[in-house]
């Protein structure tokens, strides 16, 4: 199993200073010191930096623009691979020309080292771009055919009930051939089925549930992924999947409480934005600890006791990780940056997970995981609608 690592930028309150110059101060530190620990990763062994878009989460995500950070990565790292964790896909957005172009860009800068996320955001984000939502999963869809056509070809036209596109020629093409590996975001009931039948990477950005939880997530990706009906022109059957990660012999009480502050933040967002649409019954089976979260009784030792937070010394997270390997989990996206860490302590975890980790796990064999073998398998899909 590998080690990722995720950024958004948490930028948490309070600022210090009032408005405007306290929170450009503290979004300035947060990017200048992600740019310094992204770098050191690339030292230490990381597979993958993913950077996330994300609009408008005031505190725990000030990063709307990755291809700006990882074409600004590209230019100071030499092996970690650039994933957009990811691109916000659903017409509305962002146009698919434009999608096209950003990746492939930051693919040239980066000597093809680039991993292409797709998603669909919440309603949050959706409704201040504009974006059907009812629409979003089959725009979604259409967007990644059109993308990967705009690569392929030449020159690219397409005419859809939802897409019109004259004949250009869409630059710059990728390095990678014929494209970047792509992958899709789980967060909701039912997206890894999805991801699987698509011959898509599963990015699973689910949290606040067991790991029995995610391990049936997995699952039903494997299952799905047995038979793609790929959407792009490089199949991916890998397992992705996030949590908070923090290493230190003794942890403080600081750290804890960054914890509890980042899965209140989560949580809230998660019961305002991404749920309304679910039952109550709906929402405890998809997320049982999102009612106590809310009520202010964060589970924060039950999260530890059950591995879905690896915080502790080495041996302590390799043990933790092993799980996630156990699991069937193939990269393991560490995040190091949240809450009200120091700069300092985000960079000693850097340094431990490379030195004394990632070792342990590259050696490690998981227990009963059946795994996909081979490398990633070419498709010859096309998208919906006509291209020429």
């Amino acid at each position: 199993m590998d080690l990722d690592v995720l950024y958004e930028i948490d930028v948490p309150k309070p600022w210090d200073g009032p408005h405007p110059h306290g929170q450009r101060a503290a979004e300035q530190r947060a990017y200048r010191e992600a740019v310094e620990q992204i770098r050191l990763a690339d030292q230490m062994g990381f597979r993958t930096v993913w950077a996330v878009e994300h609009h408008f989460r005031e505190g725990r995500s000030h990063c709307p623009a990755p291809e700006v950070l990882l074409g600004h990565l590209a230019a100071l790292t030499e092996r970690i691979r650039l994933g957009f964790g990811v691109t916000l896909t659903p017409f509305g957005f962002t146009p698919p020309q434009r999608i096209a172009e950003k990746v492939a860009a930051v693919d040239v800068l980066s000597d093809g080292r680039v991993e292409w996320g797709t998603g669909r955001s919440t309603p949050m984000e959706q409704t201040a771009f504009g974006v059907d939502r009812e629409r979003s999963r089959a725009d979604w869809r259409e967007a990644i055919g059109i993308v990967t056509g705009m690569w392929r070809e030449e020159y690219f036209a397409y005419e859809s009930e939802r897409f019109s596109f004259p004949r250009r020629m869409v630059t710059p093409k990728p390095v990678q051939d014929p494209h970047p590996p792509c992958w899709m975001a789980a967060t909701s009931p039912g997206s890894a089925e999805v991801a699987g039948a698509a011959g898509l990477g599963l990015l699973s950005f689910s949290i606040m549930q067991p790991l029995e939880a995610m391990a049936r997530q997995v699952a039903a990706y494997r299952a799905a992924a047995r038979t793609p009906s790929p959407v792009t022109d490089v199949t991916t059957d890998r397992v992705s999947a996030y949590t908070l990660v923090h290493a230190a012999d003794r942890p403080s009480r600081r750290v804890w409480d960054s914890v509890a502050w980042w899965y209140r933040n989560l949580a809230q967002f998660t019961l305002d934005w991404e749920l309304p649409h679910l039952s109550p019954e709906e929402r405890e089976r998809t997320f049982p600890f999102l009612t106590p979260i809310i009520e202010g009784n964060i589970p924060v030792q039950e999260f530890d006791d059950g591995d879905m937070i690896l915080i502790g010394d080495a041996e302590t997270i390799v043990r933790k990780a092993k799980h996630y390997a156990d699991l069937g989990i193939d990269r393991l996206i560490c995040y190091v940056q949240w809450g009200y860490l120091e700069h300092r302590e985000i960079l000693r975890t850097i340094e431990i997970l490379g030195k004394e980790v990632i070792p342990e796990l590259a050696s490690y064999v998981p227990k009963g995981a059946a795994r996909p073998t081979g490398a990633p398998r070419a498709s010859a899909e096309r998208p919906e609608g006509t291209s020429a």
